[in-house]
Formats: structure tokens, C-alpha cells, sequence
């Protein structure tokens, strides 16, 4: 490692770690009373309102879509923000962090089998492994080996890995629009679109507590400006300084990270296969991305 790398290597860590605060933000959020929809939208919509705000003071032409690319940004509301908080909250809420984040970086996995499936991309062996890696990871992390405890988180493990899927689809919407668009572009109308789709949802009795509760609505503002935006903010800084590669592996910390958060403020525990688990996973997750910098190089 190159020491003019490091600033890149700290800033993907940074974003991993204020991703792995989202359980945190959640927990405590709902102890205010605020349903998990509320949460999420309110969520998208301050970091929306943040972007709209930047690129309207600052690059106001940034703002421009062309009409035949509403159909990708719509997908890309409805089911790379939209669908993604909403099953992630809920995998949170129904497992606890270190789990839900260990599903949700089935990721990887599910845009490889989207590339093979979809864009015909050739399969290979690393590609294969990497996948059973990740499908031996999932049964170890949902408790495969107590089925009674599996029957019993299966709605969890459910909504875990539908947020594995529709992260995969958010990173495969991102790709198609930033070759058209900037990133602050990209993230403003997905952010945005999502946060319109989630609007009818919402609970007015909610959002007017959440107004009204000054400490509620300092919690959401840090949630929507710290690891909604900022973590994205720092992870794409870091992709300036080091290759996109190298900086999903170091993003792996999150579920780590987050596991240990919830051990420490929320007194959560994996079980030893469980992190063996969340291990088989992370390293599926390495070895993909290796793959992809060893065909691009």
C-alpha cells in the first residue's frame, strides 16, 4: 500500500463505518415512536433536499435529465431506495445489525447472477465459487444449522436478503446512470424518486411528531446527512484516490463494524457459526471484486 493511497483507504473505511451507524440511527428513532416507514423516508427526503440544495446553488445544469432516461431513474427510486430501506429497516429491526448487514452484502452475489442472467456475461469458476461462498454464508448467518431458530427469523432473513438484492440492483442502476450523469446527479433524482414513491406511506401523525420533537428530528437530520449522505459522499471521494476494487473490499468492514456497534449499544450477539457466516460472505465479496480488477486491468 502506497502511502499517497492511504487518505483513499480511510476515507472507504469512514464510509463503512458511518454506514454501519444506520441500526444505531434506526434503534433509536424507533424508541421516538416513528414507524419504520417514517424513518426511511425521512431519511431520503433530508438527504435529497441537502443535493437538490447543492446542485441548485452550485451546478444548476447538473440538474437536466433527458425524458429517455425516467424510466431508469423511476426503477431506480423505486427499487434501489425505496425497496432497499425499507426491507434493510426491517432486516435490522427483525435480526439485529450485525446480521441484517451481513445479508444485506449478499449484494455482490446477486449482481453477479444479474450480469450471467441479464447482460449474458460469461460465468466462471471464481464467479461460481464466490456465489456458493455467499449461499454457504446466508444458511450459516439464518441459523440453517437450528431450523427451529431459522422458522422463527425467516421473515428477517427474508427481508436481509431482499435488501442483498435490491442493494445489487442500486449498484447496477447507479453504473447505467452515471455513464450519462455526475454522481451528485445520479444520487439527487434516485434519492428523490425514492422518497416520492415512499410519500404515500407516510403517516401524517408520524411526520408531525417527528417535526414537532426536536430531539426525533436532530436524529433524523444526522441520519439523512450523516450516513445516508456523507457515507456516500466519502466512499465516492475514495474512489478518486484508490480503485473502485480496493475500495468495496475495505467497505466490507461494515458488517463487522456494525455487529460490533449493536454487541456494544444494543447488546446484540452472533454465534460463532454465524460469524463464520458473515466471514464466508465478506470473502465471496473480496474475491468478486478481485475477479472484476484482475479482467479490467
Amino acid at each position: 500500500m502506497r502511502s499517497e493511497n492511504l487518505p483513499g483507504y480511510g476515507l472507504a473505511l469512514v464510509a463503512a463505518c458511518l454506514w454501519a451507524t444506520l441500526g444505531l440511527f434506526y434503534k433509536a428513532l424507533e424508541s421516538y415512536g416513528l414507524s419504520r416507514f417514517t424513518i426511511v423516508f425521512c431519511r431520503a427526503a433530508v438527504a435529497t433536499l441537502a443535493l437538490f440544495a447543492v446542485l441548485g446553488w452550485r451546478r444548476r445544469s447538473w440538474l437536466k435529465v433527458e425524458r429517455r432516461d425516467w424510466p431508469l431513474f423511476l426503477a431506480f427510486g423505486l427499487l434501489g431506495v425505496a425497496a432497499f430501506y425499507i426491507l434493510y429497516i426491517y432486516a435490522i429491526a427483525l435480526l439485529g445489525m450485525g446480521m441484517a448487514a451481513a445479508l444485506m452484502y449478499t449484494a455482490p452475489a446477486w449482481v453477479t447472477v444479474f450480469s450471467v442472467l441479464l447482460f449474458w456475461e460469461r460465468p466462471s469458476l471464481t464467479k461460481g465459487g464466490a456465489v456458493l461462498l455467499t449461499c454457504a454464508g446466508c444458511a450459516l448467518v439464518g441459523q440453517a444449522y437450528d431450523p427451529a431458530r431459522m422458522r422463527l427469523n425467516l421473515p428477517g432473513i427474508l427481508a436481509g436478503l431482499g435488501a442483498g438484492l435490491t442493494y445489487g440492483l442500486y449498484t447496477i442502476f447507479s453504473k447505467a446512470a452515471q455513464r450519462r450523469y455526475t454522481l451528485w446527479t445520479t444520487l439527487a433524482y434516485a434519492l428523490g424518486i425514492g422518497t416520492l414513491f415512499m410519500t404515500p406511506f407516510q403517516s401524517p401523525a408520524d411526520l408531525a411528531r417527528a417535526l414537532s420533537d426536536s430531539t426525533a428530528l436532530s436524529w433524523l437530520l444526522l441520519l439523512g446527512l450523516g450516513p445516508t449522505l456523507g457515507g456516500g459522499l466519502a466512499f465516492n471521494a475514495a474512489l478518486r484516490r484508490i480503485p473502485a476494487s480496493n475500495a468495496s473490499v475495505v467497505a466490507t468492514l461494515e458488517p463487522f463494524v456494525a455487529a460490533l456497534l449493536g454487541w456494544v449499544f444494543l447488546g446484540e450477539r452472533l454465534e460463532a457459526w454465524q460469524w463464520l457466516g458473515a466471514a464466508l460472505i465478506v470473502t465471496a465479496v473480496v474475491i468478486l471484486q478481485s475477479d472484476r480488477a484482475g479482467r479490467s486491468a
